[in-house]
């Protein structure tokens, strides 16, 4: 399993007055537990995800031994709301977690385990990619193993515009590669698409002639994906594959519904040196509009992606000096690499920035507001991630960091957060920038290897807070259907809400200690309504703001 570390213990920063603390929630365990991710749900509470060995079992149950999905939901104070195991009865380890547009959870892993326990679909080959849908208390609500005889794995997972899925992960399945004894590499990208209700409707394999491995996938504003894909293959061309437009298409992936027909499509692009980052863009159909490859003649490794108000932002890590695509400046060991693309895969600018020694890229998160000549739209973008010393431990290794530059990649500001109360083994897994500004960070802690404590801290700055829109009260999704989120963004105690219609009669009224609450719409006729937050400490002071039923 891949690990990342830093130094987490209570996050201080240098600056002391600009940051602070919220909350820190500790997860005991008794065994070496992965934490994988993190997500903030629609109703601004946490969902954190890993692999853990259970450590509660009745003795000659028929509980597996291995590790199994392991989720825990906390409030947004930290407290736990629910926790859940997914166990198969061998491993089975989760990798990717998203929250969903109606308010629960896709869990997307890698399971060796064959029918059994909460496992209902046989396995295919040695390991296949399990997907698990639940809703927001944590039950299950649908489930899917996809895979062939051969070994894959899940890597990326995200909602599509029409509700539907995007799994990607990676194959080592051999056809293409045997094809007249070229063709795909070691491990290939495997794209698969889920309906809302989990039926697979599409599968793609894409890859060149080495290993190219997903790190990212994201959903597009016309229904299709972004892909990020870390390479080190060069193109195959149509002339080395030889495959007959009759065998294009093969009925290869199964799922628990039965066969999946596969689609191939070869990397066409070339790499620039030992790794680069391969973009894909896919339409809502799984055809691939573009590809392009960046990198320069060292390793560049892509990590994630975002959408902005022109194209996409794309970042990761680069060894690269000045070479191939990369015209950015290497300045020590490992930088940080980010680049600004259309819509159509053209790059618009690229910038590299260097703390010291190993830099690694975490989160990347577009800042909307209004910009210059009162614009709305893609104001700046806040970067954070941990930077490690090469070779030799030194005083500031493995801190965390931020790092805010504009629209056009020019840096603003950056900080560091100091580490305190360090145990023997600390890694930080995640991180991800809140609705509120706050940060949340996610890890593991131990004071010894094997016996790791999942750690969550929410962090709150000021300067991230200043980024983040001015808006009192906002209301999402609007239109609504069956509910609605109120989210209140000052400090208060208690709030009382209220739902009006237009004649201002009082239909719904609910009180709130939670900066968002979930208010029911299924019942009430199309048309406009309007939502009031009254706050009785801040000398009862009123938000309003209109919502369109559907």
């Amino acid at each position: 399993m891949k690990r990342l570390y830093i130094s987490m213990g209570i996050l201080v920063l240098c600056h002391v007055h600009a940051q602070k603390v919220s909350w820190q929630k500790n997860i005991d365990s008794n065994t070496q537990d992965f934490l994988s991710g993190l997500a903030v749900t629609i109703d601004g509470q946490y969902l954190v995800s890993g692999s853990s060995i259970q450590k509660d079992q009745n003795p000659g149950s028929n509980q597996n031994n291995g590790y199994d999905y392991h989720i825990l939901k906390l409030d947004q104070q930290g407290q736990k709301v629910w926790e859940r195991y997914f166990s198969g009865n061998r491993h089975d380890y989760l990798s990717s977690t998203i929250s969903t547009q109606e308010g629960g959870f896709l869990l997307a892993g890698t399971s060796y385990s064959s029918s059994a326990l909460d496992k209902k679909d046989k396995g295919n080959g040695s390991s296949d990619i399990w997907v698990i849908k639940i809703d927001e208390n944590g039950e299950e609500e649908w489930q899917q193993t996809i895979g062939t005889r051969y070994n894959e794995e899940a890597r990326s997972v995200t909602q599509t515009t029409d509700q539907g899925y995007i799994v990607a992960g990676s194959t080592n399945h051999p056809t293409l590669r045997q094809a007249q004894g070229k063709g795909y590499g070691s491990k290939d990208v495997l794209v698969t698409k889920m309906d809302k209700n989990g039926k697979v409707i599409g599968q793609l394999i894409m890859g060149g002639k080495g290993l190219d491995e997903v790190e990212k996938v994201i959903p597009t504003k016309d229904g299709g994906v972004l892909m990020g894909i870390y390479s080190r293959s060069g193109a195959v061309t149509n002339e080395e594959l030889k495959i007959k437009n009759e065998d294009a298409s093969t009925p290869l992936g199964m799922t628990g519904e039965g066969p999946i027909t596969t689609n191939y499509q070869p990397k066409t692009t070339d790499n620039h040196g030992e790794g680069d980052y391969w973009i894909v863009k896919l339409d809502k159909n799984m055809n691939v509009q573009w590809e392009k490859n960046f990198g320069g003649s060292e390793d560049d490794h892509v990590r994630t992606m975002a959408l902005t108000d022109s194209g996409y932002i794309i970042g990761g890590e680069s060894r690269s000096q000045t070479s191939g695509n990369k015209r950015a400046k290497l300045e020590e060991g490992t930088d940080l690499w980010v680049l600004a693309l259309d819509e159509d895969g053209n790059e618009q600018w690229q910038q590299s920035y260097n703390f010291r020694n190993r830099d690694v890229l975490m989160s990347l998160n577009e800042i909307k507001g209004q910009r210059e000549k009162n614009q709305d739209g893609t104001k700046g973008f806040l970067i954070g991630g941990y930077t490690q010393s090469e070779g030799k431990v030194e005083k500031n290794d493995e801190t965390f960091w931020m790092l805010y530059i504009d629209r056009n990649g020019k840096e603003v500001w950056r900080k560091y957060v100091e580490g305190r109360e360090k145990k023997k083994e600390e890694r930080l897994t995640s991180a991800l920038l809140n609705r509120d500004g706050s940060y949340i960070l996610a890890g593991t802690s131990a004071e010894e290897l094997g016996k790791e404590n999942w750690k969550v801290v929410k962090l709150l700055d000021s300067d991230v807070e200043d980024l983040m829109e001015n808006k009192d009260i906002r209301i999402y999704p609007n239109p609504v259907k069956d509910y609605c989120y109120v989210e209140i963004r000052l400090d208060f105690e208690s709030a009382d809400i209220y739902l009006y219609d237009m004649t201002g009669k009082v239909i719904q009224q609910s009180q709130t200690k939670n900066k968002v609450t979930k208010v029911d719409t299924s019942r009430l006729p199309q048309g406009v309504y309007i939502i009031k937050a009254n706050i009785p400490t801040q000398k009862n002071k009123n938000l309003t703001t209109k919502i369109v039923k559907e």
